[in-house]
């Protein structure tokens, strides 16, 4: 899927945006807190329904407006052509559109549009908590697989009126419990075997990808997790019921699921230095997309949000021999360095554009002869 056009209004410190993309590359260059990571976000919210980094959706609208309207012209690998709507207003319920259709449910829309997004906040995946790490799992099955999105829909249900249960006040009615137990269960064993069937077929290329970048100097791994691998999950949760009640939330799970991110033997957050780091994540999400690309029906859109930072040159390199390579198709790419742009586009050749963004203004640059 190419995204041809998009047309911005009052979302973010983008007041108004109309622009057209190369189905190649797309390079966005400008100071900090100019509006290049929200014409990404803009991008993002498109494909999966949301803000990549603010949740409440009312408040990526402009201050002082009352509404944003974000509008994507996308062209299918046949050349159909598919118009993406999404608005929202103060007080009002979003809405989502298909060529004019509104969307029943926004989990319909997820996975038309495959996105691979590497920014800044995926240092959350190594630094921050389990449901980082969980998140990212969700995010690359989810978009390929309805089962699982729809699995983890029922488990979070059951979750939240179980817990709604463990913190009455007054006597539950056992049976209440089972219902919600077993339907987590259900739920919750499939998502274990899905997570469980895409880790193993994940850390290959995820290892592949790291060695390029690095070129060997570094051996990552990834591990995964789970209290449904050990024993049967209903009997895990049914079991741990008692002390459950005492705390007041559900303490075993699916949601409760680690991904360990390995650096040699030892955990990366505990021994990685800023380079590694980086490294690693960029290496996650790249693979990400390759397994997006095999196991989906089109090429999912790549975002690059200000990617080279803490990074030396030779993985700079590195970075630049892959994205500029045949294997990913529309890229948008990020960076305050104009410099670290040249050098991909030196490497690309034809088809790119290149714009700047200055406080919320985003224009197309003429090539450079």
């Amino acid at each position: 899927m190419i995204l041809k056009r998009i047309s911005i209004l009052n979302y973010k410190n983008l007041a108004e945006v109309e622009l057209s993309f190369s189905p190649k590359l797309n390079c966005f260059f400008g100071q900090n807190g100019m509006g290049k990571t929200n014409l990404l976000d803009a991008i993002y919210f498109l494909s999966f329904c949301k803000s990549a980094g603010n949740p409440i959706d009312s408040q990526n609208i402009l201050h002082g407006q009352e509404f944003f309207v974000i509008q994507g012209f996308y062209e299918a690998e046949d050349g159909t052509p598919e118009e993406i709507y999404c608005g929202m207003k103060h007080r009002s319920k979003k809405q989502f559109k298909r060529n004019k259709k509104e969307y029943s449910r926004f989990s319909d829309h997820i996975g038309f549009l495959p996105l691979v997004l590497v920014s800044p906040a995926d240092t959350g995946l190594i630094a921050g908590g389990s449901e980082e790490r969980r998140r990212f799992m969700d995010i690359v099955i989810s978009q390929y697989d309805k089962e699982y999105l729809e699995a983890l829909v029922r488990y979070n249900k059951a979750l939240a009126q179980r817990n709604s249960l463990l913190k009455s006040e007054i006597p539950v009615d056992e049976e209440l419990f089972a219902v919600w137990e077993e339907m987590m269960a259900q739920a919750g064993e499939l998502i274990f075997r899905k997570r469980e069937a895409f880790i193993s077929e994940f850390i290959p290329t995820f290892q592949s990808i790291y060695s390029f970048i690095s070129q060997d100097k570094e051996q990552v791994g990834l591990t995964y997790q789970s209290h449904a691998r050990d024993a049967s999950l209903l009997e895990v949760i049914r079991q741990s019921r008692a002390k459950d009640r005492i705390v007041g939330f559900s303490l075993h799970g699916i949601h409760k699921d680690e991904l360990n991110m390995l650096l040699g033997d030892f955990a990366i957050k505990k021994e990685g230095s800023q380079g590694q780091n980086k490294t690693y994540l960029v290496a996650l999400k790249l693979a990400q997309f390759d397994f997006l690309k095999r196991t989906g029906s089109t090429v999912p859109l790549l975002l690059l949000d200000d990617i080279f930072d803490k990074l030396d040159a030779s993985r700079v390199e590195q970075i630049v021999k892959l994205v500029a390579g045949d294997s990913f198709g529309q890229i948008f790419i990020t960076d305050t360095n104009r410099e670290h742009l040249d050098r991909i586009l030196r490497k690309v050749g034809g088809g790119f554009k290149i714009f700047k963004v200055e406080q919320g203004t985003i224009h197309e640059m003429e090539e450079e002869q």
